[in-house]
């Protein structure tokens, strides 16, 4: 989808942000974008606005792919954040998480819509995971953003692209991101299309469970190969 026909309204970019806005206005000329060329554009920027950056943008093509979409998913969550060298980092790389992952949603409803549904009934499934937190995978947070950087990443993103809409979507607001489950039940909620009005936290627990176990799977199979 063309960032001219996005349904997500543009904003106005915050004092911090121009440079940035600059910068990625050269990578929305309809050609196919891959990780190494977005880096590169974002290269030498002010160091707590690159690493946001270079962050949302990995982030974003977890949720809807590689690309120009991506790419303008990460020029409106800065813009709706106010990142500036006076900002808090920790702050300033929530607020823009959580701009970026509503304007994901909304992206994902937008171009499918009903794939982010609220479940009616959800029976607790028997799965090798029994809590809804990352380490049940036997892996740390730190440990997955190794995975996410490192030379696997690709295998990593790969399995996170097979996962079904919602669960993807959980999946990396919840363990990439950090979210809560109250807090991705909310956002689900509030942006994701007719029908998502019913997400709860429970639910968003339950499918998250699910996208470990996967997770737990498929770090045992490449461990045995």
């Amino acid at each position: 989808m063309n960032t001219k026909d996005s349904l997500i309204p543009q904003q106005p970019i915050p004092a911090g942000a121009d440079e940035f806005s600059k910068r990625v206005q050269g990578l929305l000329d309809g050609q196919p974008k891959d990780e190494a060329t977005v880096s590169r554009v974002l290269e030498g920027m002010d160091d707590m606005l690159d690493r946001i950056a270079a962050g949302l943008y990995n982030m974003a093509s977890m949720l809807v792919g590689e690309g120009e979409e991506s790419i303008g998913l990460v020029e409106r969550a800065v813009a709706r954040t106010d990142i500036s060298a006076s900002s808090d980092a920790a702050e300033a790389r929530r607020s823009s998480r959580r701009a970026l992952c509503t304007a994901g949603i909304e992206l994902i409803a937008g171009r499918k819509p009903g794939s982010l549904v609220a479940p009616e009934v959800l029976a607790h499934a028997s799965t090798c995971i029994t809590d809804d937190d990352l380490e049940s995978a036997g892996i740390s947070h730190g440990e997955l953003e190794s995975m996410l950087a490192g030379e696997n990443r690709v295998s990593v993103k790969n399995w996170i692209e097979s996962l079904p809409t919602e669960t993807r979507v959980i999946f990396v607001l919840r363990a990439v991101a950090g979210f809560t489950a109250k807090e991705t039940a909310e956002m689900l909620a509030e942006h994701g299309g007719k029908g998502a009005e019913g997400w709860n936290a429970e639910a968003v627990r339950e499918i998250f469970r699910q996208g470990l176990c996967s997770l737990a799977s498929q770090l045992i199979h490449a461990t045995t190969r």
